[in-house]
């Protein structure tokens, strides 16, 4: 379910919300190879099937930045901002990927807005943790504390 805002003063009231859990999304190996011919990051891992079979997951694997860039579409589902002028990644402050994506899996992004503060006189700054899972499986693939702006 979508979390709605309407500017900035409804941003500051979002600190300590947990705003859920996303659908689950696809990582499929052809979005892998995709985001491998992107990047230049053609690590047997990550587009060789076969080599990775023999590897030490079993599979080919998403590439973390992979996952992380994931975040971005998934968001969306979790929070929309109305009255405000733009939005803006401004950063992370930590990312760790504890677990690997297998080609082939679902994912999900869960999101806690962990602070929400003034960033300059027209603008609101959100702290939030996020969490991607992998269906099916147990722990986090991704934790990340991520950084976004709002500007009237």
């Amino acid at each position: 379910m979508t979390t709605i805002v309407s500017g900035l003063d409804e941003l500051k009231g979002l600190a300590g919300t947990d705003l859920g859990h996303t659908g689950w999304l696809a990582v499929s190996q052809q979005r892998v190879n995709a985001f491998a011919d992107a990047t230049g990051d053609h690590q047997w891992i990550h587009v060789d099937p076969e080599r990775a079979a023999a590897g030490p997951f079993g599979g080919t694997i998403a590439h973390g930045y992979l996952t992380l860039s994931l975040v971005v579409p998934l968001f969306t589902e979790l929070l929309e901002v109305r009255e405000v002028r733009m939005g803006i990644n401004y950063g992370l402050d930590k990312v760790r990927f504890p677990a690997p994506v297998p080609a082939g899996s679902r994912i999900r992004l869960g999101a806690v807005v962990t602070a929400a503060e003034p960033a300059g006189r027209r603008a609101v700054q959100l702290s939030m943790d996020f969490t991607v899972a992998v269906a099916g499986r147990s722990g986090p693939a991704c934790e990340a504390q991520a950084i976004y702006r709002y500007y009237a």
